[in-house]
């Protein structure tokens, strides 16, 4: 990270150190997980407690215990990989207080919705080098909005030699779960995402042999990955994230093509995935729904079916404020307030369900959930 070193990085997370001892585990389910245990992913780093897709929040989520590490990649004007959520740079940087780019505020279509804000393929790395991060909820995470200023966006490979260097001092493997995002409408704009990040994983010696799992929410894309991606890093894996059940993989819906989610869903869908994917990423409540207010309707059979077709299921996204929690979880303290008991009784809830791993904002509570603390 330009103008910051690892010490500066790691004295923001405020945490205590890794542990290899924070490792060891006694899980009981009431339905059987596919894994030997169930994994923790940071969504985003700890996005619940540093802005989202920076240093400093990938290494609070390794300080607190995470199995892996979520980097979003989307690529600069150059074709540099770099780790935000979306191409619109808008709410997580302060571009919007940079004279020099505001000529560059645009609108663009991607995956069939519109957008208007500054775009990572409109920056050349330098010039994207010259923004910092932000908050990206400063309303509900007021907490984070001191580290605004203080970090830049990472490359891809910046975010690897990173974690690679966590994972040494800490004494443990750390996995990275990388998602390309966009692909069809990056490929649209002449970029090939796929090819570099392939690139990239082989050229790093970490990436070559740490865990590592691909995710996209397309599956043209998945059907390449998942024979290249074993072939550079032979324990890798790769899931198809699940959007809505009434929305179309923007790849299929770029082709014309009226195949759901929803229909990837069912046990014959979940067969078809298995061919070109070992999991599946629903979101949490196409595994419990909720009604109009936020409450838990009954839970579905998708964790079971995914099972049945040979599918590990990661779910996202575990979120510890109000806010996000199911109406019988919620406390009295606020939409903004981090209800530590909630989010414990949420997570315990999918594991019971046989969840094999699931994404969280705060990956303590996570951490905490899986060893029964």
């Amino acid at each position: 990270m330009a103008g910051f070193s690892r010490r500066t990085v790691l004295k923001a997370t405020l945490a205590t150190p890794c542990a290899a001892g924070l490792f060891t585990h006694k899980i009981a389910h009431a339905a059987p997980s596919l894994s030997a245990r169930p994994l923790v992913f940071a969504h985003r780093g700890c996005s619940a407690q540093r802005p989202e897709h920076t240093l400093a929040s990938y290494a609070k989520a390794i300080a607190d215990g995470a199995d892996f590490v979520e980097p979003d990649l989307v690529p600069t004007k150059d074709g540099v990989l770099v780790c935000r959520h979306e191409s619109n740079i808008a709410a997580t940087t302060d571009v919007a207080n940079h004279p020099e780019f505001a000529n560059r505020r645009r609108t663009l279509t991607i995956d069939g919705k519109q957008e208007t804000g500054w775009f990572t393929t409109d920056f050349t790395l330098a010039e994207l080098k010259t923004l910092r991060a932000c908050e990206r909820l400063p309303k509900l995470r007021a907490h984070n909005t001191r580290y605004n200023g203080h970090f830049d966006v990472p490359t891809f490979e910046e975010m690897i030699d990173f974690v690679a260097a966590e994972a040494a001092a800490c004494g443990r493997s750390i996995g990275l779960i990388p998602e390309i995002k966009n692909s069809t409408h990056f490929h649209a704009l002449g970029f090939n995402p796929e090819a570099t990040f392939l690139q990239i994983i082989a050229a790093h010696t970490y990436t070559r042999s740490a865990p590592l799992e691909v995710q996209s929410f397309e599956t043209t894309n998945l059907h390449t990955l998942n024979a290249a991606v074993k072939a550079i890093n032979p324990q890798a894996t790769v899931m198809l994230l699940m959007g809505g059940r009434t929305e179309t993989p923007p790849d299929l819906l770029a082709k014309g093509e009226k195949t759901t989610f929803g229909d990837l869903m069912t046990p014959e869908g979940l067969k078809a995935v298995r061919r070109y994917a070992d999991v599946i990423g629903p979101s949490l409540t196409d595994l419990i729904p909720r009604d109009a207010q936020g409450a838990w309707l009954a839970p579905t059979t998708l964790v079971d079916d995914a099972h049945a077709a040979g599918l590990l299921v990661h779910a996202y996204t575990c979120r510890p404020e109000n806010a996000f929690l199911p109406q019988q979880l919620r406390n009295a303290e606020g939409d903004s307030a981090r209800n530590v008991k909630g989010s414990l009784a949420e997570i315990r809830r999918y594991l019971d369900m046989g969840l094999d791993g699931f994404f969280t904002d705060d990956p303590a509570i996570g951490r905490k959930a899986v060893d029964r603390i």
